[in-house]
């Protein structure tokens, strides 16, 4: 089972950007499916991107021009950079993995980002 850790979430303006990076653990991280979601206060949780293991890459429409997914296999890492933040960005931000279109999605904790107006 894969274990994620996220990290570089924080309190940033409207317009500014910030870069979430997500390390992951073992052995066949170019085997699974990297996403990232996030869950505003008080609403669902939503997918925001996801970079499959062949590399393609997909976006929520409310994100698409301003966010980008990328992955580094040699370093087992996903990262996610956000541009023009919005207020509606605002959101605990989790890494999520899995290895196939239907399987189960694998959670890391989460981590705050929060764009002031």
């Amino acid at each position: 089972q894969v274990q994620l850790v996220e990290s570089g979430g924080g309190l940033v303006q409207a317009g500014g950007s910030l870069r979430l990076s997500c390390a992951a653990s073992g052995r066949t991280f170019d085997a699974y499916s990297m996403g990232w979601f996030r869950q505003p206060p008080g609403k669902q949780r939503e997918l925001v991107a996801a970079i499959p293991k062949s590399g393609d890459t997909n976006y929520a429409d409310s994100v698409k021009g301003r966010f980008t997914i990328s992955r580094d296999n040699t370093k087992n890492t996903v990262s996610l950079q956000m541009n023009t933040l919005k207020p509606e960005d605002t959101a605990i931000y989790y890494c999520a993995a899995r290895l196939s279109t239907f399987g189960t999605w694998y959670w890391g904790r989460g981590t705050q980002v929060t764009v002031s107006s």
